[in-house]
């Protein structure tokens, strides 16, 4: 089992330069606690993701850390020209010593798209095209495609990756019918259900995976992603959780009730107190929050631990404080 960190990196106050520093400051504690990645969420045009640029933040993580595995999950593909992408790619693997872990994705929301002039219906298509276009220029000396949305023929790509072929890929699931196709791609992937949903696709995934005959110690990461507070006692930790829950939230409905529609499938709860019995936020003192995690990732078959340890208004103290009882309390019996 390892442990990585998801940020939404959702607003936390008016200050916005001292919540990138303090991030970074946790970020520096999450290598010091043994955590495998960090990764970085995409989003535009809403308090949700206030590092709309994840290879600008994730260049200061590159410095800050030596260790740490480090990405976005997941790039927006469909938002960027892939030369653009390629670059950028290449630029943060070579500054982290080949660090980078590779998410990609189209988006989930089409008003964060469509600010940008890209179709929503044109989405799934557009986003298998592009990534043919990364994948050949991560991996050759000159790029030559033609398609439906781009064309390229004998670009030179001077810029190579550290890790060859190509960084590992990560993918968010969403259904149950991606994991022959994510096993097939030998892609990570963090699902997004409850843990009896993520044991189904853990479980078809392992099986697409036994069938292509690969060894099982070199099956990718299957990873569960849970906000998670620990503090001194239950009660400290799921007060401060609710308070900073509420503000999440708020933020991740943000651009679909500015458009006067709900969420295209109920990610996660509304209200915390059933958010935290269905196991999507685990929060209360060490014993607590080991034996939650414990019980669900034997559920989920997962052997990807992710933790999202800042999020609404939770000050750095109180994100540190859960960093130190995690690494000193839970890990180490998971």
């Amino acid at each position: 089992m390892k442990f990585g960190v998801f940020d939404h990196m959702d607003r936390a106050g008016p200050d916005l330069g001292r919540q990138f520093d303090e991030r970074l400051r946790l970020i520096e504690l999450y290598e010091r606690a043994g955590f495998h990645a960090y990764h970085l969420a995409e989003h535009h045009a809403t308090p949700l993701g206030m590092a709309p640029s994840p290879s600008v933040f994730l260049a200061a993580v590159a410095q800050r850390t030596r260790r740490l595995r480090f990405g976005p999950l997941v790039y927006t593909v469909n938002l960027y020209h892939p030369l653009r992408l390629i670059d950028e790619i290449c630029m943060l693997d070579q500054m982290s010593g080949g660090r980078l872990e590779l998410g990609i994705g189209r988006g989930i929301s089409p008003y964060e798209v469509g600010y940008y002039g890209v179709d929503p219906a044109t989405g799934p298509e557009r986003f298998a095209e592009a990534m043919q276009v990364i994948m050949k220029g991560l991996t050759g000396k000159r790029l030559n495609h033609e398609g439906k949305y781009f064309t390229f023929k004998d670009v030179p790509m001077e810029m190579r990756p550290v890790q060859q072929p190509h960084p590992p890929l990560w993918y968010g699931a969403n259904s149950l019918e991606s994991a022959d196709r994510l096993a097939k791609q030998a892609c990570n992937t963090v699902v997004g259900m409850r843990a009896d949903g993520v044991g189904q696709f853990s479980a078809r995934y392992r099986a697409a995976w036994k069938a292509l005959d690969r060894a099982d110690e070199d099956l990718p990461l299957i990873g569960l992603s849970r906000h998670v507070v620990v503090g001194d006692t239950d009660r400290e930790a799921q007060s401060a959780a609710k308070r900073a829950f509420v503000l999440w939230y708020d933020a991740l409905i943000h651009l679909w009730r500015a458009h006067g529609v709900g969420l295209p499938r109920q990610m996660i709860p509304a209200e915390f107190e059933p958010a935290l019995e269905g196991g999507y936020i685990v929060a209360g003192s060490p014993s607590t929050v080991r034996d939650r995690l414990k019980k669900d990732n034997e559920i989920a078959g997962i052997n990807y631990c992710l933790c999202r340890l800042a999020f609404g208004d939770l000050s750095f103290e109180e994100s540190s404080r859960s960093i130190e009882l995690l690494a000193k309390e839970v890990m180490p019996a998971l």
